[in-house]
C-alpha cells in the first residue's frame, strides 16, 4: 500500500501541484514571520545590550507618592546624591543621566529620525565612556552640540556645520563641536541623538539641578551585586531605587521580545487564514482524485485491502505531499524573512546589524504545519474513500449524497448559522470588553455555518444569474449548470474565497466608519483655524503661544495645559488651562447645561467628570494644584467630551502661577484670513520654520486621520492577498480536475458541433459563476460583521455611523470576478485543446 500510495503520488503529480503550492505559501508565510521577528528581536537586543556595557547599577527615581491633598510629585536625583553615590564602596565612578525629546533637522530643512526617536541627553566629559567622541571636542554652553555618527552620515553633517535643533518649540541653531559613536538602540532603529553639557542639558529638558538617572561604574573586582547592596545603603528610602546593569539589560530584553510579541502573533493569525483557506483546496483536491479511481480503489479492496489500508494510503500521499510543501515553503519563508527584513529599510526604518537568525523551533514549526495540515485536510476524503463499497466502484456507480445526508447537512448548517448570529447580536447589547468572547465564538459559528449550507445556497444564487448567462448561448447555459452539477465541489472552492473577501469587506466597513466617527468627533468641535503642536506630541514651550500670538493677522489663541490636580481631598482629575477669554471663539463644544464661562474661579468640566462626581451648573468643589495650594471652583457649565477637549478646564491665569513648568499640549489659532496658504506661511515663519511643529488645520486633521486608516488598510489588505491567492489556487486546481473528470463530456461537446471557442468559453464562465457566488456570500457576512463591531464601538463614540463603502464593495466583487476569469485561463485552454477522438475514449 505504500508503494501504490508513492505511484499516486508521482501519476497525479501534475495535478497535486496546486494544493503543494498553497500549502508552500501558507507555510512560507509562518516560517517567513518567525525568521523576521527572530532576527529583528535579537539584533535589538543584542544592541540595546552594548548600551548597559558602562552600567554596572543604575540609580532610578521612585514614583510619585501619595501625600494628601498635595498632587504628587516625582522625587528628583540631586548632585548631592551623584556624589554620595561616587563614593560609595566599590564604585569606580558616577555619572548623571539627563534625557529628553530633541527634534534634528537636515539640510534640507526635514526632521531627521521621525520625531518619536529624536533624542537628546548630556555628555559628562572624558569620562564619558558611553559615546566616545571620534572627531572634535566635548560642547560647551547653549552654542555648542554633539551629533551621533549615523546621523552626520545621513544628513551629510561635518563637525562645525551649524545644525537646527528644538527641544521644545523654539529653534536652536548650535554648531556641531563633535560627532560620537554610540550602540543606542533607537539610532540603531534610525533616530537620532543629540548631547549638550550637562548644564545646558538640564536647563533646556527643564531639569535644573537634576538628574533622570545616576549610572555608576563597579570597581575592579566588585560585582554588580555587591556594588548594588553598597549603594542600597547611602540612598534615601521612597526617593530613588538600584538596579543592575544585568537586570536592566534583561528587562530591555524582555520588552524587545513583548513588543515583537504582537508583530508576530498578528502576522501569524495572517498565515493560518491562508493555511485555512488551504484547507479546502487540499480537501476538494483529494475528493476530486478519489472519486477519480474509484476503480482502482475498489479493485485494492477486492484483492484483500482494508478500509483503513485504503484510508492509510490517501493519507500516505497527503504526508508526501505536505512535507514537499512544507520544505519548499521554508525555504521561501527564509527568503521572505530576509526580504522583509531588507524591506524595513525601504520604508524608512532601520534594523541594527545582525545574522538572519533561524531557529529550530522555525524549522519545526514549518515542517508540522506543512504535514499536519496536508494529513488533517485529506483525511475525509480518505475516510470516505474507503466506504465505497467495491461491487458499486467496479460497477461505475459512483455513490452520490443521499436526500438522508443533504438534509442532516443543511440541518446542521442552519443551527451552526443561527446559533452564531444569536450570539454576534448577544455580543453587540455587552460592553466593548464582555463582548469579545461571544462576537469571536458567534463569528466562527456563522461562517463554519454558511460553508456547511454553501451546496444550498449555491442552486437559488447561481440560478439568480441564468439570465446573464442566457446571454452567451449555449456556453453560458451549460456553465450555469455544470456549476450547479457538484454543489459540495462548488463550495468548497467559493468558500475559500468567500473567507478572504469576508476579512476584507469587514476590516474595510470597520474602518471606513470609525474613521469617519473620529473626523468628526476631532473637527466639529474646533472653530479654530489651525491645531499647533509638537510633531512627537511631546509639549511645547510657553513661549511659541506668545510667538504665534504675535504673528501677522492672528486674532485668537488658546494654549491647551495640562496639569494634575487633587478634588476635594480625594480623587484625582486631569485639568486643562485655556486662554478663558478667547476658548469660546476657538471651540464649538456642546453644552450641556449652564454657561460657557472661563475665567477666575469659574471652570467648566466634561460631562463624564461630572458624571463622576455627581456635579451640575453651580456645584462647588474645592481643587489642590500640584504645589499644595488649593482653591474653591465654581461649575459654570457642563459640556460633551471630545479627543481634544476633556476633563476640568480653568483659565491659565489661574492655573499657571502652581505649576513649577508650565507647558503646552496644543495651541489652537485663529487668524483674519482663516485657513489659507498665507496664514500657514505667516505661522511658520513666526515659529522660525520649525522641522518639530506641525501646523493643522481641519482638513489637515482629517487627513492625518484618514492616512493612519488607509495605511492600516493597505497593511491588512497587503497580509490577506494571501489568503486570496490561495484561494485563486483552489479555483484554478478545480477547474483543471474538473475538466480532466469531463474529458469525455467535452469530447461530445466537441463532436456535436461546439467549437474551441464555446468550450473555453463554457470554461471561463463557470469559473466566473462560482467566483462571485463566494464574492457575494464573502461581502455579505464581512457588511454583517462590520455592523456587529460598529454596534459595539459606538457605544464608546457617539459619532459612529455605519458607513456602507459601496464603491469598494463593488470594485471588491469585480475583483471577485477578475479572479474567476483569471483562474479559468490555464483549464480553458487545456480543455478546448483536448484531442476530440482521444477525449471520447477516456474512462
Amino acid at each position: 500500500m505504500f508503494r501504490t500510495a508513492l505511484r499516486n503520488v508521482l501519476t497525479h503529480k501534475a495535478r497535486l501541484l496546486m494544493t503543494v503550492l498553497a500549502v508552500m505559501l501558507g507555510v512560507a508565510f509562518v516560517s517567513g514571520t518567525l525568521v523576521f521577528t527572530d532576527t529583528i528581536s535579537q539584533a535589538y537586543q543584542k544592541s540595546s545590550a552594548k548600551g548597559f556595557d558602562q552600567v554596572d547599577v543604575a540609580i532610578q527615581p521612585e514614583g510619585a507618592a501619595d501625600t494628601g491633598d498635595k498632587v504628587a510629585k516625582q522625587p528628583q536625583l540631586t548632585q548631592a546624591l551623584l556624589d554620595k553615590a561616587a563614593k560609595a564602596q566599590g564604585a569606580d565612578s558616577a555619572i548623571g543621566v539627563v534625557s529628553g525629546f530633541t527634534a534634528i533637522a537636515d539640510k534640507d530643512g526635514k526632521l531627521i529620525g521621525g520625531g518619536f526617536r529624536s533624542q537628546g541627553g548630556n555628555y559628562w566629559g572624558a569620562k564619558d565612556r558611553r559615546y566616545p567622541l571620534v572627531h572634535g571636542h566635548a560642547p560647551k554652553g547653549v552654542g555648542e552640540v554633539l551629533i551621533d555618527s549615523e546621523t552626520a552620515r545621513r544628513a551629510g553633517y561635518n563637525v562645525g556645520d551649524t545644525v537646527r535643533i528644538s527641544v521644545d518649540g523654539p529653534v536652536l541653531t548650535p554648531r556641531i563641536a563633535g560627532v560620537f559613536t554610540t550602540d543606542d538602540g533607537n539610532v540603531a532603529a534610525g533616530g537620532s541623538l543629540a548631547l549638550f553639557d550637562t548644564a545646558t542639558a538640564q536647563r533646556l529638558f527643564h531639569k535644573p539641578g537634576a538628574y533622570d538617572e545616576i549610572d555608576v561604574k563597579a570597581a575592579s573586582g566588585t560585582s554588580q551585586i555587591a556594588l548594588r547592596n553598597a549603594l542600597d545603603g547611602i540612598i534615601p528610602k521612597d526617593t530613588a531605587y538600584t538596579t543592575t546593569g544585568q537586570q536592566l539589560a534583561d528587562d530591555q530584553a524582555k520588552q524587545i521580545a513583548d513588543a515583537t510579541s504582537g508583530m508576530r502573533t498578528a502576522l501569524l493569525a495572517f498565515a493560518g487564514i491562508s493555511l485555512f483557506v488551504g484547507t479546502f483546496i487540499i480537501a476538494n483536491t483529494f475528493t476530486m482524485l478519489v472519486a477519480q479511481r474509484t476503480k482502482e480503489l475498489a479493485l485494492l479492496r477486492a484483492v484483500g485491502a482494508s478500509r483503513r489500508q485504503v484510508t492509510r494510503s490517501v493519507l500516505i500521499e497527503a504526508f508526501v505531499v505536505g512535507a514537499v510543501a512544507a520544505v519548499t515553503g521554508l525555504v521561501a519563508g527564509i527568503g521572505i524573512g530576509a526580504g522583509l527584513r531588507a524591506l524595513v529599510g525601504q520604508f524608512g526604518g532601520t534594523v541594527p546589524d545582525g545574522p538572519l537568525v533561524i531557529a529550530p523551533g522555525t524549522i519545526l514549526a514549518a515542517l508540522a504545519v506543512g504535514v499536519l495540515i496536508t494529513m488533517l485536510a485529506a483525511w475525509l476524503p480518505g475516510r470516505r474513500a474507503a466506504k465505497i463499497p467495491p461491487v458499486a466502484a467496479m460497477s461505475s456507480v459512483h455513490a452520490k449524497a443521499t436526500t438522508k445526508s443533504l438534509v442532516l447537512r443543511n440541518t446542521i448548517g442552519a443551527l451552526l448559522a443561527s446559533a452564531g448570529v444569536v450570539a454576534v447580536l448577544y455580543g453587540t447589547t455587552l460592553s466593548a470588553s464582555d463582548a469579545k468572547g461571544p462576537m469571536g465564538l458567534g463569528a466562527a459559528l456563522l461562517v463554519i455555518g454558511v460553508f456547511v449550507l454553501t451546496p444550498l445556497l449555491s442552486r437559488p444564487l447561481i440560478a439568480a444569474a441564468a439570465p446573464l448567462m442566457r446571454v452567451f448561448g449555449i456556453s453560458g447555459k451549460l456553465a450555469r449548470q455544470n456549476s450547479v452539477r457538484n454543489p459540495r465541489r462548488t463550495a468548497a472552492t467559493a468558500s475559500a474565497l468567500m473567507i478572504g473577501l469576508t476579512l476584507i469587506t469587514g476590516l474595510t466597513v470597520m474602518a471606513g466608519s470609525l474613521q469617519q466617527a473620529i473626523d468628526k468627533k476631532a473637527s466639529s468641535a474646533i472653530k479654530a483655524d489651525y491645531v499647533v503642536s509638537m510633531a512627537n506630541d511631546n509639549n511645547l514651550a510657553p513661549g511659541v503661544e506668545r510667538a504665534l500670538a504675535s504673528a501677522a493677522g492672528v486674532t485668537a489663541t488658546s494654549p491647551l495645559r495640562g496639569a494634575p490636580s487633587r478634588v476635594d481631598g480625594r480623587s484625582s482629575e486631569y485639568l486643562t488651562g485655556v486662554n478663558g477669554a478667547n476658548i469660546a471663539k476657538l471651540t464649538n463644544l456642546t453644552l450641556d447645561s449652564g454657561t460657557f464661562e472661563v475665567g477666575g474661579s469659574r471652570a467648566v468640566v466634561d460631562d463624564e467628570t461630572a458624571k463622576d462626581h455627581h456635579w451640575k451648573a453651580g456645584s462647588r468643589f474645592t481643587l489642590a494644584f500640584e504645589d499644595g495650594a488649593k482653591r474653591q471652583m465654581t461649575v459654570s457649565g457642563v459640556y460633551q467630551s471630545t479627543e481634544m477637549m476633556r476633563g476640568i478646564m480653568l483659565d491659565n491665569a489661574t492655573l499657571s502661577p502652581h505649576q513649577s513648568d508650565p507647558s503646552d499640549r496644543q495651541i489652537m489659532v485663529k487668524t483674519s484670513s482663516g485657513a489659507t496658504a498665507s496664514a500657514k506661511d505667516a505661522l511658520v515663519k513666526a515659529l522660525g520654520d520649525n522641522p518639530a511643529i506641525k501646523i493643522q488645520d481641519k482638513k489637515d486633521i482629517s487627513n492625518a486621520i484618514g492616512q493612519v486608516f488607509t495605511l492600516m488598510l493597505n497593511m491588512l489588505y497587503g497580509l490577506l492577498a494571501m489568503a486570496v491567492i490561495v484561494a485563486v489556487l483552489g479555483v484554478i486546481n478545480t477547474l483543471a480536475m474538473s475538466v480532466f473528470e469531463r474529458s469525455q463530456e467535452i469530447g461530445m461537446l466537441r463532436a456535436i458541433g461546439l467549437d474551441r471557442k464555446g468550450i473555453k468559453r463554457m470554461v471561463r464562465l463557470e469559473s466566473l459563476v462560482i467566483s462571485l457566488f463566494g464574492g457575494v456570500l464573502g461581502i455579505g457576512l464581512g457588511v454583517f460583521f462590520g455592523w456587529a463591531a460598529g454596534k459595539l464601538l459606538g457605544t464608546a463614540l457617539p459619532t459612529y455611523e455605519l458607513v456602507l463603502p459601496w464603491g469598494r464593495m463593488a470594485v471588491f466583487l469585480l475583483l471577485a470576478g477578475l479572479v474567476g476569469v483569471l483562474a479559468a485561463l490555464w483549464p480553458a485552454r487545456r480543455a478546448a485543446r483536448l484531442n476530440m477522438l482521444s477525449a471520447i475514449k477516456a474512462e
